[in-house]
């Protein structure tokens, strides 16, 4: 079985890449298995909190050992992680980096960060995950490994494109099926996707890109300067549209 992780921040259309993957038939995908771990160990207050804790285990080793297992009736297994979840898990986080293929994610803090502060009071640079998907980028780019970097907005003006090249540098197939999916949930979804996944239930497939209409909030411009140094490392690594 091919293992791919995704590491995303939040807001970074993470959910629409799961669900293109999870239109293959060859695919199992799991949402952030480590969610709640994030919450026990970070003690932070997040929307549905509680149905989380309740739901998933925070035993960061049991997560893994059921990864592990995971859709082993498919060829290809599947993993939303957010970046910032990853807490006091090293073991854990190694096992990730050699089982796993790595995905990268990334999508412009310009961007990024307004849509993130609708959903959370006074967002941090730990709640962007920027700063530690970068640290993820540095230790697979250092092994000497190949990284595969996808963009959102790149993704989003040309996703059949895009979407060829991230599975021709992960070594399998593109699927069309992967470009469109029926509107609302899927049952992969996690207990937080009522709060956290409502234009993807809305949608089809991947939204035009469209550029922000309003003006970037002021208050959010100390946390903007302490982004993009680590999103543009990365964002040179991206697949590009036309290229």
């Amino acid at each position: 079985m091919k293992r791919i992780n995704m590491w995303s921040g939040p807001r970074n259309i993470s959910t629409a890449m799961m669900y293109a993957f999870a239109q293959r038939s060859d695919t199992h995908v799991v949402d952030e298995p480590f969610y709640a771990h994030y919450l026990d160990q970070s003690e932070i207050e997040h929307p549905v909190r509680n149905k989380v804790l309740a739901r998933q285990s925070t035993d960061a080793a049991d997560v893994l050992d059921q990864l592990l297992t995971a859709g082993s009736d498919k060829k290809i297994l599947f993993i939303k992680n957010m970046a910032h979840h990853m807490i006091a898990m090293d073991a854990e986080l190694a096992v990730l980096m050699e089982k796993c293929e790595p995905v990268f994610l990334i999508r412009n803090p310009r961007e990024m960060l307004p849509s993130l502060d609708r959903k959370l009071s006074r967002p941090t640079l730990r709640d962007t995950a920027y700063k530690q998907l970068y640290e993820l980028f540095e230790m697979r780019k250092q092994s000497g490994q190949k990284c595969c970097v996808i963009d959102s907005h790149e993704l989003l003006k040309a996703p059949h494109e895009v979407l060829s090249s991230l599975c021709g540098c992960l070594d399998i197939s593109f699927d069309e099926q992967m470009l469109h999916w029926e509107k609302g949930g899927r049952k992969e979804d996690g207990i937080w996707a009522d709060y956290w996944y409502g234009s993807v239930h809305n949608s089809t497939g991947f939204m035009p890109y469209r550029p922000p209409s309003n003006s970037f909030p002021e208050h959010l411009n100390s946390l903007l300067t302490q982004c993009k140094p680590y999103y543009n490392k990365m964002f040179v690594h991206a697949i590009k549209a036309g290229c």
